[in-house]
């Protein structure tokens, strides 16, 4: 087991590698996508900023506490990015071409060698940065100091968060098996992960139960910021059940789309 994981990791460094040589072959490409990231979560801080000229608070948050909630929420989001982002291919393209036959006949794991074809992408790395300055300034604005146990548990809660949104991506990719191709609900499932990134107090409760218990992105970033901000423990301690759900029925999902596909023929 030990020698297995050891050489999938080695593989995945060298191919991630490998991505990252042939991204560095279209410069101008690979600037305009972190430009457009940098613009994206500027304007995201900007509008928070405005919001907070004309009141105190929203939905119970001040300032830094939203400015927290959206750096946390590009962490989980980032290390997604990081590893995963192959999977809008599968959704976008694979099966509609018939191309994924090519993951069936290499000697790893399907899943591991559609990945791998962009481990280590950029993008993800810029989300990790930028939501490390924010979540540092505005945790230092408001004299947060985390006890032993939260310093402990807050890797954690970013690996369970990226591991959740890893799950809702590859469940929706996964889709594709049957549909041919599943690029719209994956983008619409992306969208509603957006509405994480801020105080699930502002929303209707019909959306806060949809982004809790349907589509669980309320635990990539507002339930770990709940107890980080506050030590309340009441809905963080669902994070590990709903994440192994999350990752099983995505897995599920996906085994069995893998033995229902068929060449199209296009």
């Amino acid at each position: 087991m030990t020698r297995t994981v050891w050489r999938r990791l080695r593989l995945a460094f060298f191919l991630g590698g490998v991505g990252l040589h042939r991204l560095s072959a279209y410069r101008v490409d690979f600037a305009l996508g972190a430009g457009a990231f940098l613009i994206r979560v500027g304007l995201q801080t900007a509008v928070v900023g405005l919001v907070f000229r004309q009141v105190p608070a929203v939905g119970g948050w001040t300032y830094h506490e939203v400015l927290f909630l959206l750096g946390f929420s590009l962490l989980p989001r980032g290390l997604d990015h990081l590893f995963t982002d192959q999977l809008w291919e599968l959704g976008r393209k694979l099966v509609q071409r018939g191309e994924f036959y090519r993951y069936l006949i290499r000697p790893v794991s399907p899943l591991f060698s559609l990945l791998s074809e962009r481990f280590f992408h950029p993008d993800g790395l810029g989300e990790l940065v930028v939501g490390t300055v924010l979540v540092g300034w505005s945790g230092s604005e408001l004299g947060l100091h985390l006890t032993p146990v939260q310093w402990a548990v807050a890797p954690l809660l970013v690996l369970c968060g990226a591991l959740i949104h890893t799950s809702v991506k590859l469940l929706f990719a996964s889709l594709s098996f049957w549909t041919v191709t599943s690029l719209p609900s994956m983008y619409a499932a992306n969208q509603v992960s957006e509405f994480a990134a801020y105080p699930l107090d502002i929303y209707h409760p019909s959306l806060r139960a949809l982004l809790t218990w349907v589509l669980p992105f309320a635990f990539t970033s507002y339930v770990p910021c709940v107890y980080l901000l506050t030590g309340d423990t009441g809905l963080v301690v669902w994070l590990p059940p709903v994440t192994a759900g999350a990752l099983a029925l995505a897995l599920t999902v996906w085994r069995r789309g893998v033995n229902a596909f068929e060449m199209t023929g296009s």
